[in-house]
């Protein structure tokens, strides 16, 4: 099955959205790798198995990652992220659509808006035309 365009420009993205947490995150890369395998276990978003090096990390980073980062270091690395007082902000729209992407996966929202009105203030503007697209996308994808 093809991937739709929504979630191509995720991952597309999911490799920035790494480079963000690398770029705003505090300490070297093995830190940065063992704290995002410890959220990820703490707050439930995921099983990362064995924690990651810091080369893994820096891996995932690259545009042209393969294996690409597991869903659990991106969600993991937005929880991250929309805490940070440096409010950090996607970069492009790929980025836009994996942030939003995760952003969905990490709640649960009863519809766009609330789901847009539950980002921090700085990123709601930057991200509400990520977001519509990624209900659109998570709604096309429910069984009736």
């Amino acid at each position: 099955m093809p991937q739709s365009g929504f979630y191509a420009k995720v991952r597309q993205g999911m490799p920035a959205l790494i480079g963000q947490w690398l770029t705003h995150g505090r300490g070297d890369p093995e830190r940065l790798a063992l704290i995002l395998a410890e959220t990820a276990r703490v707050a439930g978003l995921g099983d990362p198995g064995a924690t990651p090096d810091g080369d893994t990390l820096i891996h995932w980073a690259a545009s042209d990652a393969e294996p690409a980062a597991p869903h659990w270091a991106v969600r993991t690395a937005l929880f991250l992220l929309v805490q940070m007082p440096a409010r950090p902000v996607p970069g492009d729209d790929h980025e836009a659509c994996a942030w939003a992407y995760c952003w969905l996966r990490n709640r649960e929202f009863e519809n766009r808006d609330a789901a847009i009105d539950a980002l921090p203030e700085h990123l709601r503007q930057a991200m509400a035309a990520a977001v519509t697209a990624a209900w659109a996308d998570r709604q096309g994808l429910r069984l009736v």
